[in-house]
């Protein structure tokens, strides 16, 4: 998985009843796009080191944002 600053990050949801996650990255740890990524998320506003697993995708900015 590769990502820019400002790509979204989707966390779907490995429990029923649990929601998909979506954040911005907003700061990479390595020059070459790898995890971790630094997160925003869009639903709390916290910010927090991520280490995507299998269940994660990244999106462009302009992509259209599936729900």
């Amino acid at each position: 998985m590769k990502a820019h600053v400002g790509d979204r990050l989707v966390m779907e949801a490995i429990h029923v009843g649990e929601p998909r996650r979506v954040g911005v990255i907003t700061e990479l740890r390595h020059t070459d796009g790898t995890p971790p990524y630094m997160v925003r998320w869009l639903d709390t506003g916290r910010e927090s080191m991520v280490f995507p697993g299998s269940e994660s995708h990244v999106e462009p900015p302009h992509a259209p944002h599936r729900r």
